[in-house]
């Protein structure tokens, strides 16, 4: 047969030969070159050639040798003959398994680490791929209680689906709330109002003032504070007369809300509440009116008389 080239070498090419010393109740051993299985070798052990494989007289992988059983230092003799050595490993080449490899659906929760999300090696758009096994998610433990700096996990759609991450603190940032601001203002004396005279409520105290908007005479939103709120006003007179009492409350100077009461008692007060949206710095007051024929007095107190409100969600 011709050739191209030097004619291939056939008459010097044989098989490394290692011989082991033996070493008491020792079952494992060091190859001189690495090995895909025990295939590989032919072990010889006073001069008896073994029978590889699990369950038989040895196997092999990578540099380890094992043994069934322990041999005798100075009365054993072993050694193996290797009949090719490996050139490659178990594991696939780097870069070289693609999704065309994978059978669909047959990715498990074991064949993937807890923080794989997190790698460079799962494309954006794999948590809905349907290479990806459902139970990495819905086989994971159930969290009953979330800390503030856990992580979210979300699709980003602004960035075509990419996968980011939120710790919860920033996730619920906006989501829900307390009804703040919130307040309940008052006036903490009495208040003298002549009759057929409307005027506006001295505030001067607070039960509750979250936002500290309390401040000449009238609550006033403070910054943050814009949205949707549900307002109450409320007032009581002292003493016994029959007469016509209204209850104004006012938005930046204006009146928004009424209610009058106009039949005798004793103490009578009116009150009046609504919704309104109200911006930062806008402020609320609220006036009362009465035309009993004297001066009557607005009874002072938290109980008494009050302007409070909350911020709705």
């Amino acid at each position: 047969m011709a050739y191209l080239g030097n004619v291939p070498a056939q008459s010097f090419i044989s098989f490394e030969r290692q011989v082991f010393t033996i070493v008491n109740s020792q079952t494992a051993y060091t190859l001189s070159h690495s090995v895909t299985n025990e295939n590989d070798i032919r072990l010889v052990v006073n001069n008896v050639v073994q029978e590889p494989g699990s369950g038989k007289a040895y196997t092999a992988s990578g540099t380890t040798l094992t043994l069934s059983a322990a041999l005798v230092n100075g009365t054993d003799e072993m050694y193996c003959v290797f009949l090719g050595r490996a050139i490659g490993t178990v594991n696939a080449p780097a870069g070289s398994v693609g999704t065309s490899q994978l059978v669909d659906l047959n990715v498990t929760t074991g064949k993937i680490a807890a923080d794989a999300i997190n790698g460079d090696k799962i494309a954006d758009d794999a948590i809905s791929d349907e290479h990806l096994d459902p139970t990495i998610i819905t086989g994971q433990t159930a969290e009953t209680s979330i800390a503030t700096d856990d992580l979210i996990l979300l699709s980003d759609t602004s960035a075509s689906g990419a996968l980011k991450k939120m710790t919860r603190a920033n996730f619920v940032s906006g989501v829900g709330g307390n009804n703040t601001p919130n307040f309940w203002i008052y006036k903490s004396a009495n208040q003298s109002v002549a009759t057929n005279t409307a005027a506006k409520i001295a505030f001067d105290s607070a039960v509750i003032d979250t936002g500290s908007g309390l401040g000449s005479n009238k609550w006033t939103v403070p910054s943050g504070g814009a949205g949707t709120y549900f307002l109450t006003f409320k007032y009581i007179w002292s003493g016994t007369w029959g007469a016509r009492i209204i209850a104004y409350m006012y938005k930046n100077g204006s009146s928004i809300f009424g209610m009058q009461a106009d039949k005798e008692r004793v103490d009578g007060g009116v009150h009046v509440n609504g919704i309104v949206t109200l911006s930062e710095g806008d402020y609320i007051e609220g006036e009362v009116y009465q035309d009993s024929g004297s001066t009557r007095d607005v009874i002072g107190g938290s109980l008494w008389n009050s302007l409070s409100g909350f911020k709705l969600l």
